[in-house]
């Protein structure tokens, strides 16, 4: 997952995404502030069927956006869907969220990309965030987001809004403690998370690491 998207994102971190980068930052330590119900890693580890089961839910919102069916969200469909529902995002954050998502920069958002952008919609918690979380319907995904944005903290063990290496040393460390093999799988799960390899895990990284733990590909078929 690492190097392919790396190369991209590293190099076109436009002053707008870096602004989104940082509303996600501020927002999850605000998050962390209360705590985490989270034990340890392998209790994450134990939630990934519940939490595919949960994130399947967000077909029918997809599928709402995906106006010609495609099997991807363009930005122009986004941003038809949010003027349908009267959700009051300017068009400057609907292209920072729609870019942040687009990993594979090829201009249409897929399932996997889509889930990523709804966590992110529910996590950040300005006004416009708020409506929006109402108005597309995310009150059934709630739990499933949370029980993410729950195991983010856990791993943040600094709560600066990001997961180094170190920290997820720690985590698997507690997890297994006294495994030799802790720090080779700690050491595959963060190459796994830190897909452009700057040593420092945003929240957008570690949801599109999950979908991918849990079984759903950039290549879902929809259809199924």
């Amino acid at each position: 997952m690492g190097g392919v998207f790396g190369r991209h994102d590293a190099g076109r971190q436009s002053s707008h995404g870096m602004k989104l980068e940082s509303k996600m930052v501020e927002s999850m330590k605000q998050r962390a502030s209360h705590g985490t119900s989270v034990k340890s890693f392998n209790s994450i580890i134990m939630k990934f069927a519940k939490i595919d089961k949960g994130l399947r839910k967000c077909k029918t919102i997809f599928q709402q956006f995906d106006e010609d069916s495609n099997g991807e969200i363009d930005k122009e469909e986004l941003k038809n869907c949010f003027q349908k529902l009267e959700i009051s995002f300017t068009e400057e954050e609907i292209s920072d969220l729609f870019e942040a998502c687009d990993i594979n920069e090829d201009m249409g958002m897929k399932y996997n990309e889509f889930i990523v952008f709804l966590c992110l919609v529910y996590l950040l918690n300005d006004p416009a965030a708020s409506e929006a979380k109402t108005k597309m319907g995310l009150g059934d995904l709630e739990s499933t987001f949370e029980t993410l944005v729950d195991a983010f903290v856990f791993l943040d063990k600094n709560k600066d809004g990001y997961v180094s290496k170190d920290e997820m040393i720690q985590a698997i460390n507690e997890s297994i403690p006294g495994e030799r093999s802790a720090g080779r799988i700690a050491m595959k799960r963060f190459e796994e998370m830190d897909w452009d390899k700057n040593g420092m895990v945003t929240f957008k990284e570690f949801l599109f690491a999950f979908t991918r733990w849990v079984g759903i590909g950039e290549n879902e078929d929809e259809d199924e």
